[in-house]
């Protein structure tokens, strides 16, 4: 998985509760890999015994850091999302210097990158967190791609729709300005065709809702975004 060549992810919220039955089929359904991340209730108890869970399977496992406090030592991957379209500037640096004043000395840098996050839902919790004002216009977006590879030069741009199925024109023409920095999309995604029809524009699908109120469905993503991955290289 060198450089963050994941093409699907599933998102577990260590607030939600999943059985071991789902659990296993989300481990081994060829998602390549497992993102653990959440905005409201996340303690380090709930990540903790979501990643001892998750780790009796051979799949990847990230944590996206959303507190201090929730953050520990055992994770494959860390992502660290840097809302570029927030208005609390905690939620663009502010958490992050907090964390390295504290972490800086032990932290791997090989296990962590730093995503570019635009949210694109203005009434999610996150948005609401970070203070997000309004939808972002297509100019909007177009900047902060921009922003996050040529100014910021991150490895990780995510358009985040949290809940709701976004724009495939829009997610389209953030990739056209994206070459070294990886497209993520997440938000809404419910079927198979929706993960078809994103994968086509996006490096990375993140499949999360679905998987507690419809986890056939879920499990059906993992196949449609490879296809089409598998279709685009040939």
């Amino acid at each position: 998985m060198d450089n963050y060549n994941f093409q699907h992810l599933f998102k577990l919220d260590p607030a939600k509760s999943i059985d071991d039955e789902a659990l296993t089929k989300i481990a081994e359904s060829g998602t390549d890999g497992i993102i653990v991340g959440g905005t409201d209730g996340v303690t380090l108890e709930n990540v903790l015994d979501l990643l001892a869970r998750i780790r009796r399977f051979s799949v990847p496992v990230i944590l996206e850091v959303s507190t201090i406090e929730s953050v520990t030592p055992g994770f494959d991957f860390y992502f660290i999302p840097t809302v570029l379209n927030a208005t609390d500037l905690q939620y663009v640096n502010g958490l992050h210097h907090e964390a390295l004043k504290e972490y800086g000395h032990m932290m791997n840098w090989e296990e962590i990158a730093t995503e570019g996050y635009c949210i694109m839902n203005p009434h999610c919790k996150a948005a609401e967190r970070a203070k997000v004002d309004g939808v972002p216009t297509e100019e909007d977006v177009v900047a902060y791609a921009q922003m996050a590879e040529h100014m910021l030069h991150l490895p990780l741009f995510y358009m985040e729709y949290s809940g709701t199925y976004g724009s495939v024109e829009l997610v389209e023409e953030a990739a056209r300005h994206l070459h070294d920095t990886k497209l993520i999309y997440g938000g809404g995604i419910r079927t198979k065709e929706q993960a078809k029809e994103m994968a086509e524009v996006a490096d990375i699908v993140v499949v999360g809702n679905v998987i507690y109120d419809d986890l056939t469905n879920a499990l059906r993503t993992v196949r449609a975004v490879h296809d089409v991955k598998k279709e685009r290289s040939l």
